[in-house]
């Protein structure tokens, strides 16, 4: 068998950083390159009903064993935007010594920065060379998923139920899930292997909008500009003082929500500013979305309605939708403790894939991938914790007998 190191490090030599600007799928052409690649190695290794639609890569191992579900495991293709994918140069530390590790242009992953590198002291990690982000997430789920299904096709003497997997595209801007046929995947209930550190198993996730606010203003000569000018980007710097000051990302933690200012571009014509929001209640995201509105009526009133306000709901805490089926949970724990995992359960500060297939009608909680440092020059991901994480993958498949 192929290691699932040596799945990850080819899956990261292909760049599939997704485009939030285009409105096709996939958002980037490559990603194609790299749902066609998992499509021929999925008939190498005999699995079923292999289908490639518009990115989306979708496969099946059939059952050994009767009376187990049908269970789906699902991971994304793209990286994030944020930090080039592209020419990824990864970086093998063998047997890590709790030293600063040396990345390239005077970068250093130290101790110090990020304090979980001492956890994997005496192991092998994989950073980047400090030029562009690694990739685990979520080619660290892709490569763990097609370990463990070379695993049991490999070793069909042990009983499984039928496992269906698949590959998606755009998780990273939002839109893994949009055109994810539910009915073809015929799942029973799913995991999506794009957690972070080793032992994470997430089914609370926050409640999520997204705020864009475009504020016109009118452009003049500035020396014969008063009474007449109205600098758009004055007045973008007055709203965003209004927001809260410590419910910013980094000043929350646990189940704290927050308001996040992601972008400012302004001129004296025009300024743009996006925010989102993010909340683990229901109620809370409301009255966040309800400050917004608040704020920018109030403001328009000052500044003769130059203002104008989009909200648009992203995702739903998946809470709600696997919170009546704790067995699905109570199988990953137990598949994590048998392989000598220690469970980690916390909510996620962020969104899956799996927060919005489980309001699609497919309960899908999320399993750690291993990685660290996501979307950054900084990321690495320990190799045992990927072999944990395949592990955790084929125990889960094999201890379900019974579970529906």
């Amino acid at each position: 068998m192929e290691s699932v190191t040596d799945k990850f490090l080819r899956y990261i030599s292909y760049e599939t950083t997704s485009n939030e600007d285009s409105q096709t799928t996939p958002s980037s052409e490559n990603q194609l390159d790299l749902s066609n690649l998992l499509v021929d190695e999925c008939k190498k290794l005999g699995l079923k009903n292999i289908t490639q639609k518009e990115g989306y890569v979708m496969a099946f191992l059939e059952k050994t064993a009767e009376n187990y579900p049908k269970i789906g495991f699902i991971a994304h293709m793209d990286t994030s935007p944020d930090v080039s994918g592209k020419d990824i140069k990864p970086n093998i530390v063998k047997n890590y010594d709790g030293s600063v590790i040396k990345l390239s242009n005077g970068k250093e992953l130290s101790p110090q920065d990020f304090p979980d590198l001492k956890l994997y002291v005496g192991e092998d990690i994989i950073t980047t060379d400090g030029t562009t982000l690694l990739g685990a997430d979520d080619k660290a789920g892709i490569a763990e998923i097609m370990s463990a299904v070379e695993y049991l096709k490999e070793n069909s003497h042990i009983p499984h139920g039928e496992i269906a997997i698949a590959f998606t595209p755009d998780e990273e801007i939002g839109r893994g899930a949009d055109k994810f046929d539910i009915k073809s995947f015929g799942a029973d209930f799913a995991y999506t292997m794009d957690g972070g550190k080793i032992g994470e198993l997430e089914f609370e996730n926050f409640n999520a909008a997204r705020v864009k606010i475009i504020i016109n203003g009118r452009n003049v000569h500035p020396g014969y500009a008063k009474d007449t000018m109205i600098n758009a980007s004055l007045i973008g710097s007055h709203l965003v003082t209004l927001f809260p000051k410590n419910e910013t990302p980094s000043a929350t933690e646990k189940y704290e929500g927050f308001y996040h200012l992601c972008s400012f571009n302004g001129t004296v014509e025009e300024c743009t500013i996006t925010y989102i929001l993010r909340d683990f209640k229901s109620e809370g995201l409301e009255r966040r979305k309800q400050f917004v509105l608040e704020t920018v009526e109030n403001l328009n009133i000052k500044y003769n309605n130059a203002i104008e306000l989009e909200i648009c709901d992203e995702y739903r805490n998946m809470y709600e939708k696997i919170k009546d089926k704790k067995f699905i949970i109570d199988l990953a724990e137990k598949a994590m403790l048998k392989c000598g995992v220690t469970p980690i359960k916390q909510p996620i500060r962020g969104g899956t894939d799996g927060a919005r297939l489980s309001y699609m009608g497919l309960a899908c909680p999320n399993i750690f991938a291993g990685g660290h440092n996501f979307h950054g020059v900084y990321e690495f991901i320990p190799i045992n914790s990927m072999e944990k994480a395949r592990d955790v993958i084929i125990n889960i498949c094999t201890m379900a007998k019974g579970i529906k």
